[in-house]
């Protein structure tokens, strides 16, 4: 028996980023079901609601790239010198912070590898590329799947357990559910929200590369505890290159910005979805980091919030068909007939 139980480990270990996947692909169908189940509602079928959300996603993300990916490229042009020779003049003539990094551009660029030892790194990428493109099918194909799936499942988990237990069984589910598709649009908005705002602040202060900087600063809100800490530090040390002037007010716009986040926007926008306090969530980060990898910790509030949920229900006893969830973008009705 104990021999069986570590095979099982060893194997589970070993598919961990499978695992991964495929829980990724559970959140985001627990993202999409309400809104597909809004569109069936009005008699579209859910595989043509499923491909509306795929499209959707694909449009945002082609209108976001087309508005800041040029003005980005060209802060970049205008901020870099355009020779050697030109960098070694604006190196020779700054001074502190500046300097440091010019001289490491300068540094870098004296450096750099030939044709030949780019080739095999390049090979190498074009290798990650396709494993990547290839995980981001698996994952929104089997997302598409568990909508139609999911209730099957719960029907054939039930049947395993003593007939008493099935009701709570499946309320657990749900709200599970409940709980990772709440989270996954809350973290959407707050992108978008936290993305713009810091852009807007950025650029009212001054703060070089502004539109790159609020752009990252808003896609690292997926990250739990890192991300904005590292948007701050990126900030303040962009600001760095120009004055401590700057750098403060970057620092205080990002200060500002998080509080605004933490105490009004975030009340408002997911409330109680998963549950979890900052320590929890900061050991679940750095649990998962460790054991995962870094490309797991994107994952770390849902499953901790699954494990919360499991343990509020198993071990102290309470019903999980009395918990609230708060409807982020979609109404309870949405929410309900999913």
């Amino acid at each position: 028996m104990i021999g069986g139980v570590l095979v099982l480990a060893l194997a589970l270990w070993k598919i961990r980023i499978l695992i991964a996947l495929l829980f990724l692909a559970f959140i985001l169908a627990a993202a999409m079901r309400p809104g597909v189940e809004a569109l069936h509602q009005r008699r579209i079928p859910r595989g043509i609601g499923i491909t509306l959300h795929y499209l959707a996603f694909a449009g945002l993300m082609a209108l976001l790239l087309w508005l800041v990916v040029p003005r980005a490229t060209s802060q970049v042009r205008a901020a870099l010198p355009t020779s050697s020779s030109e960098l070694e003049e604006q190196t020779k003539s700054s001074t502190g912070f500046r300097r440091e990094v010019l001289a490491g551009v300068q540094d870098r660029l004296e450096n750099l590898p030939t044709g030949t030892e780019l080739l095999d790194p390049a090979l190498e990428l074009t290798f990650l590329g396709v494993e990547i493109a290839v995980g981001i099918f698996f994952v929104l194909a089997s997302a598409a799947y568990w909508i139609f799936e999911r209730d099957r499942a719960v029907d054939l988990f039930a049947s395993l357990i003593p007939r008493p237990r099935r009701k709570v069984m499946r309320d657990t589910w749900t709200l599970i559910d409940l709980k990772l598709g709440a989270y996954v649009r809350g973290q959407a908005l707050l992108i978008l929200v936290v993305g713009t705002v810091l852009s807007l602040v950025f650029w009212a202060i001054g703060l070089p590369y502004w539109i790159l900087i609020g752009a990252f600063a808003g896609v690292v809100e997926i990250v739990p505890v890192i991300g904005p800490l590292t948007a701050g530090a990126v900030a303040v040390g962009v600001g760095l290159t120009v004055s401590w002037h700057l750098a403060l007010a970057a620092g205080i716009g990002v200060l500002v910005v998080r509080l605004l986040e933490d105490y009004i926007v975030l009340p408002r926008v997911l409330g109680d979805a998963v549950g979890l306090s900052p320590l929890v969530v900061l050991f679940s980060v750095a649990a998962v980091a460790l054991l995962f990898g870094g490309f797991a910790v994107l994952l770390a509030i849902p499953i901790a919030a699954v494990l919360a949920t499991l343990v509020n229900v198993v071990v102290r006893g309470q019903d999980p068909a009395e918990e609230d969830v708060p409807a982020v973008i979609f109404s309870a009705k949405d929410i309900e007939s999913g």
